[in-house]
């Protein structure tokens, strides 16, 4: 693992932040969390690289709250591709 950001997903939609965080903590130091809220899924950040990889290995595959949680270490968004506009955009016609 190269980071202490973990994600975390197939959570319950009824999960908080501090469940999340309280489950964590059990392996070190959380120093954030940030579920998105309708997608079952969020992040953890760890304030070490060695205890992200401790929670990980112990809590990846492991039931929380009714469903098998997934933890992965996090990866950085995917760039948006810009300057393309909608449909929906191209029928209003061009912008002056």
């Amino acid at each position: 693992m190269q980071g202490k950001k973990l994600y975390v997903g197939n959570l319950n939609y009824a999960v908080t932040n501090d469940e999340l965080s309280e489950l964590f903590s059990n392996y070190g130091q959380v120093e954030s969390v940030n579920i998105i809220e309708g997608k079952g899924f969020g992040f953890v950040e760890m304030s070490s690289l060695a205890e992200a990889e401790q929670a990980k290995t112990a809590l990846h595959d492991t039931e929380f709250r009714g469903r098998t949680i997934k933890v992965d270490e996090a990866r950085p968004p995917k760039p948006r591709q810009g300057g393309r506009s909608s449909d929906r955009d191209r029928r209003r016609g061009p912008r002056y």
